[in-house]
């Protein structure tokens, strides 16, 4: 682990020094710069309780380190920079029993990556480079990038999700921020390896069906503080394009405040999904075909109100057309924008209506700060299938605590615990239990 962070030290140090030797050029480089150490540990039990594939039940732990260094701009109408991401993860349990996967050629396990014999390897880190350049309120980003995104969230589990590709971001017009990017390819939360851009339904590792190739674009307006209007587009080269629209407004009613979210997805077939199989998604064309073209709407709708140390919440997600909701998927765990998403599934299948309940509190009402606890309860029905529609549930409580003040200030410990039942074939019934700590030190 020490070489590793030499290494990572190394190479920040270098671009430092080759800004150092320019004298002045290199004021606002260093004096901006930034740079803090994610330390998080985690726990994940998942017991799949239906079918008989292995594996049966999967339990790993591991220490995850993640150095994000982002430097200041040198000066001059043109700011140049360049940011560093490494991350590491050390395996502290699992075993084959626990970790196998008999796709382990192409897929990770739950949090490692896994060896050629089945097993979690002992520990996998990668380092990201991002150059950027920036005028007035407008920046260029070359490099790694971790976008969070309504059409593309970077996501994490003992280290981060990560994409390669370029990225212009613009503040330059009052409550408008303009986003335009093209992403090239992926590194999974569990893996050392870029790898091609894929979608869910078309992942097998084994097909070498990716694309180099995924397009987005679009913005956020807030005319006002509690307005909020989004509008995205994304194609992922060959596969699908996307149109997205976001609404969310919120305002006082009565002794709280209510807020409401609305998402439209909008996703259509392209290039060879139109004609290759090879390309194909998941979802229901009919009696026994469960492959083919992208086409798919998906609406969603939440209120949320918040009264003192309570939060009440109730949505309604509804998903039309022939395929299932598509999204960028490796096949090595992602995370969406759609209302559903959760710990375990996303009820996003073709024809399905879920319902959601969801509720929280605050316990600084009876003086204990830094603690919280969530519910979210889902149920789906009307999953299109050769036999009849199909249904799925889960349920999901969080439990979070953040140390207030001291030396361990931000320490926060979280227990999540989710149960998923259903009856869509290819969906095993499952219970998972996580563990997360997590502390950021700021280095510089």
């Amino acid at each position: 682990m020490m070489t590793f962070e030499k290494r990572w030290v190394g190479i920040i140090a270098c671009g430092v020094g080759g800004l150092v030797n320019q004298g002045a050029q290199a004021e606002g480089f260093i004096e901006d710069s930034k740079a803090n150490l994610l330390l998080r540990n985690f726990y994940v039990n998942a017991d799949n309780r239906s079918g008989t594939a292995k594996p049966s039940r999967q339990e790993e732990w591991g220490q995850g380190f993640v150095l994000d260094f982002r430097s200041g701009l040198t000066p001059g109408p043109i700011g140049f920079g360049v940011d560093a991401l490494g991350m590491l993860g050390v395996r502290l349990d699992s075993g084959k029993g626990r970790h196998y996967n008999a796709n382990s050629d192409n897929f990770n396990g739950v949090i490692f990556p896994t060896d050629h014999g089945g097993r979690a390897v002992d520990d996998f880190s990668s380092l990201g480079l991002t150059a950027k350049a920036a005028i007035a309120k407008s920046e260029l980003r070359y490099g790694t990038l971790a976008p969070q995104l309504p059409i593309l969230i970077s996501s994490d589990r003992l280290v981060l999700q990560t994409f390669t590709g370029a990225q212009v971001e613009s503040r330059d017009i009052d409550r408008l921020t303009l986003t335009l990017g093209q992403l090239e390819h992926a590194k999974g939360r569990g893996s050392s390896n870029e790898q091609g851009l894929s979608m869910s339904g078309a992942n097998n590792a084994r097909t070498g069906v990716t694309s180099n190739k995924f397009y987005y674009g679009g913005g956020i307006y807030k005319p006002r503080a509690d307005w909020t209007l989004q509008y995205y587009y994304a194609n992922l080269q060959d596969f699908y394009r996307q149109h997205f629209f976001g609404l969310k407004h919120s305002l006082p009613v009565g002794p709280g405040q209510l807020t409401a979210d609305f998402r439209y997805f909008r996703s259509l077939d392209d290039g060879k999904d139109k004609y290759d199989p090879a390309y194909d998604t998941i979802g229901y064309y009919g009696p026994g075909v469960n492959k083919g073209s992208v086409d798919n709407n998906l609406y969603s709708g939440q209120f949320n109100y918040a009264v003192g140390p309570h939060t009440f919440g109730a949505g309604y997600q509804r998903s039309t057309g022939q395929s299932d909701t598509v999204w960028v998927n490796q096949g090595d765990g992602s995370s969406t924008y759609f209302m559903t998403e959760s710990q375990i599934a996303k009820f996003q299948h073709s024809g399905e209506r879920t319902y959601q309940l969801r509720y929280a509190y605050d316990f600084a009402a009876q003086n204990l700060p830094g603690l919280t606890f969530s519910a979210m309860y889902q149920n789906g029905d009307h999953i299109r299938s050769d036999d009849g529609d199909r249904k799925e549930w889960e349920r999901d409580l969080t439990l979070n605590y953040v140390v207030q003040s001291g030396t361990l200030k931000g320490l926060s410990f979280s227990y999540r615990f989710g149960s998923l039942r259903s009856s869509y074939t290819g969906q095993r019934d499952m219970d998972e239990n996580r563990f997360i700590v997590n502390y950021l030190l700021p280095v510089l």
